[in-house]
């Protein structure tokens, strides 16, 4: 017998034991997706939605929460499951509960029982109501799995926020079920927080609007597990709902079999979760799939945006959230401008600051009101391509350059911000240093670092700051009324 068969013989059982381990680990841990909080259907400061993907077997689970310390502990409602069983992945359950009577801007303690036995515990932070100061960190162009997004994972945890919005752009390249389990949750729900990730969601709940590597992939015979959007997130559906092949919603491959395993799986969010809205303390957030697939337009559409933001009469501030920025001044995607026909209903419905991503780096209007001429040219990807790329949209600008955030704080006109730097490869770095290649709307342009958006706002006070990947504040401005 020669030494390397005797070394194989004794160090058989040692591979034998690590393998059996390795594989108890996995089977030890009955998370695909360790629990995560969400603002739900209708949202409320006293109750949130916690969700968490498990594999296809078995429902003996128990959530149990205090809402506040020391409190007894609650046990919440059954949790209830929807099945996803597409193509070319393991079927598995997303399973979710509500808690509810919670203490609003509280902490609370909840934990997630499996077969009597406790597998996940942790705390959250109950939304905030109407009279609280609240924070929120924006970022957009995320779900990369690059250095700079996990740093910014961390970073925006540190932040302490209240909530998280991303502008799209989730996970890339294609919104698939596997893309998010590699690049989104163990970075965003991590056990811990270093520069590989941050328990963020099991905290707060994110917030999220479609962008184009969300939902753009849409022949299910060729990706089966494309449109994860419309499996994972517990948000409003109050918005107005697109007819499959319409003017909000594109057509999709698939096959009889796919089809059926999406919709099963998507349920009424499919066509009802892309354009909606929700109020958080004392503002009012009306989020747009701004996708060029949109005909914007169309006036049903514009009719629902111009009535969300009107009865929002009660809000002190009124947000926009949506993928592709009408105002950009950098060389990529600059074609893509047509969300500028939006401009003057959220001009009538007194929007304050729109938020957007897509252009992977950070941008800040002056305040400005626009008027579109409505003459434009509507591009398309190639020759005799059906899918629109984008629209240019001329017209005529006003801007409100005495603003300047700190000793002027009422700016005339909508800031539009484009917080796209937070992970992906950044766009137009020469840019940078040569404020001569920015459009005239555009007062600060930061296309050299990574970087994150935090928002305060108590009353009529709104303070946002733009954090880069490192720490650093490179722009900061308030607005008052």
């Amino acid at each position: 017998m020669n030494a390397k068969r005797i070394l194989l013989l004794l160090l058989g059982p040692l591979f034998v034991a690590q393998a059996c381990c390795a594989q108890d680990k996995k089977t030890d841990d009955p998370f695909i997706a360790r629990p995560y909080l969400q603002i739900g259907r209708t949202p409320s400061p006293e109750s949130l939605q916690l969700l968490w993907h498990a594999f296809d077997t078995g429902n003996d689970w128990v959530v149990e929460y205090q809402p506040k310390a020391n409190a007894p502990w609650k046990k919440a409602d059954t949790p209830t499951s929807v099945r996803v069983a597409v193509a070319g992945i393991e079927p598995h359950r997303v399973f979710q509960t509500a808690l509810t009577g919670l203490i609003p801007g509280s902490k609370f303690s909840y934990r997630v029982v499996k077969a009597g036995k406790v597998v996940f515990t942790t705390e959250g932070q109950a939304s905030k109501k109407t009279d609280q100061p609240y924070r929120f960190v924006a970022f957009a162009d995320i779900g990369a799995e690059t250095p700079a997004q996990k740093k910014l994972a961390s970073q925006a945890y540190l932040a302490k926020p209240d909530f998280v919005v991303v502008p799209g752009d989730i996970v890339y390249e294609r919104g698939l079920i596997s893309e998010y389990r590699s690049r989104f949750w163990p970075i965003y729900n991590a056990n811990q927080v270093d520069t590989s990730g941050a328990p963020l969601l099991r905290s707060v709940p994110m917030v999220v609007a479609p962008g184009n590597h969300d939902t753009d992939t849409r022949d299910l015979d060729k990706y089966p597990d494309a449109l994860a959007y419309y499996y994972y997130w517990n948000q409003p559906l109050n918005g107005i709902a697109g007819t499959e092949g319409g003017p909000l919603v594109p057509s999709m491959t698939a096959s009889a079999d796919n089809r059926k395993a999406f919709t099963d799986a998507a349920g009424e969010a499919y066509l009802k979760m892309s354009n909606y809205s929700f109020d958080y303390g004392n503002s009012h957030w009306t989020v747009i799939d701004s996708n060029p697939y949109v005909d914007f337009t169309d006036k049903g559409l514009q009719d629902w945006i111009t009535a969300d933001l009107a009865s929002a009469k009660d809000a002190t501030w009124r947000f926009v959230m949506f993928h592709h920025p009408g105002f950009n001044s950098a060389r990529e995607h600059y074609e893509q401008q047509h969300t500028r026909l939006l401009s003057p209903i959220f001009e009538a419905g007194k929007v304050d600051v729109v938020f957007t991503g897509h252009v992977h780096n950070y941008q800040r209007s002056y305040p400005l009101t626009f008027v579109p001429d409505k003459k434009g040219v509507l591009l398309v990807a190639s020759m005799g391509a059906k899918m629109a790329r984008g629209r240019v949209v001329n017209g005529r600008w006003t801007l409100d350059k005495a603003f300047n955030g700190t000793t002027n704080t009422r700016p005339k006109g909508i800031i539009y911000l484009v917080t796209g730097a937070g992970g992906q490869t950044l766009y137009n770095p020469e840019q940078n240093s040569d404020p001569d290649s920015w459009q005239r709307f555009t007062d600060k342009f930061y296309s050299n670092v990574h970087s994150f958006t935090v928002a305060d706002v108590n009353g009529k006070t709104l303070s946002i700051r733009q954090i880069d990947v490192n720490g650093k504040e490179i722009d900061s401005f308030t607005v008052t009324k």
